[in-house]
């Protein structure tokens, strides 16, 4: 179990300017040992662009609570960290990971920069998904053989399966194409993401947990980097065009996960809606304590958005701000450490879920 004191304070009171805003204290706990696997991209990559292709980020990676480069990008814990922690669990170790690995909770199959096409490319979520396949594979065998600290047959069929991808997907298009041609793509995207859960449901998977893409026009490296007019401008600064693209894709997302469950009766399927937890935290950035909700704290380039693709976040040139706590934006990419307890705050609401399950529903009768 590690400490959870950031989330706590979501959880429960924060005083902001004096008045008090309350947040549901949920409590999460499991009658089994909790078992989960996570695929996606750098939001919820806790150490595969490390153990896989051997990146080291340099300070002030990680300085807000590993005090080092956790193979997170962010100065401290992601959402997922969170909310293995409300279940008192152990973070997710990286499936790359080749030394000391802990796989008893499960494995992370995420890695920074990932996308779901193509759909076997390194390392995509075709890629990802027959990693796990793999996993399962030698987890069964060498269990056989008296392997200990591994996933047992029983447990993948009650394990939760996380999926949080699309940023980068959408990324991609929008930085080339007119805003048509780059939502036609969306249909192509959402179709992997199918796959992915059709394929992990034919080896057993029967839980799933699926995050929406965040509000895309509010990064700012998308905002300090795409030429604008102010007709594409939001009330709150951010690109309404990008967020436009990223509404369409959870919509189909959404509508996916509905059909998976009527075709598929007796699966489990929870969409979270983090477009509208993020964009909530932006809007109302003021009143959750945060400043400069556009602005990243380790950047170049100072106000408004402290982004330069040239300068980004230690680069040589580069600097961080000195309280990440009141940053949303690490580093024109990712969210702080702060950020990233807030939105697991209101995930474990089950407010914004479909269906409003808690999240430790996978690890209880």
């Amino acid at each position: 179990m590690f400490p959870s004191s950031l989330l706590q304070c979501f959880l429960s009171v924060s005083v902001i300017m004096g008045v008090c805003f309350c947040f549901k204290l949920v409590e999460g706990g499991c009658s089994r040992n909790p078992v989960i696997f996570n695929m996606g991209d750098s939001n919820s990559d806790t150490g595969g662009i490390y153990s896989g292709l051997g990146i080291v980020m340099q300070p002030p990676e990680g300085r807000a609570f590993f005090h080092t480069f956790a193979g997170r990008l962010c100065d401290g814990r992601l959402i997922l960290d969170f909310l293995c922690e409300n279940l008192s669990m152990n973070y997710l170790t990286p499936y790359l990971e080749s030394l000391g690995p802990n796989f008893t909770n499960g494995a992370n199959f995420a890695i920074s920069g990932s996308k779901t096409l193509p759909r076997y490319e390194p390392f995509s979520l075709g890629v990802q998904s027959r990693q796990f396949f793999r996993f399962q594979t030698r987890c069964i065998e060498l269990i056989s053989k008296g392997f200990k600290g591994l996933v047992g047959e029983g447990d993948f069929k009650t394990a939760l399966y996380m999926i949080d991808i699309g940023q980068n997907d959408l990324v991609g298009p929008f930085s080339y194409l007119p805003y048509p041609q780059a939502i036609e793509k969306i249909p192509t995207f959402i179709a992997e993401i199918k796959f992915a859960i059709l394929s992990i449901y034919q080896h057993g998977g029967k839980k799933f947990w699926v995050h929406s893409t965040g509000p895309l026009g509010c990064l700012p490296q998308q905002v300090a980097t795409t030429s604008k007019n102010g007709s594409d401008i939001d009330q709150y600064g951010c690109l309404q065009s990008r967020n436009d693209g990223a509404r369409e894709f959870n919509k189909q997302l959404k509508a996916l996960c509905e059909d998976l469950r009527d075709e598929i009766k007796d699966v489990t399927i929870v969409y979270v809606d983090i477009f509208s937890i993020k964009y909530d935290l932006i809007a109302n950035s003021t009143l959750y304590g945060f400043e400069n909700p556009l602005m990243a704290c380790c950047g170049y380039g100072g106000p408004p958005y402290n982004f330069d693709p040239k300068f980004e976040c230690t680069a040589p040139g580069s600097s961080a701000c000195e309280d990440g706590s009141k940053y949303i934006s690490w580093d024109g990419v990712h969210y702080t450490e702060a950020a990233n307890a807030f939105v697991a705050s209101r995930i474990l609401s089950t407010d914004y879920s479909t269906p409003p399950l808690k999240f430790d529903f996978f690890c209880n009768p």
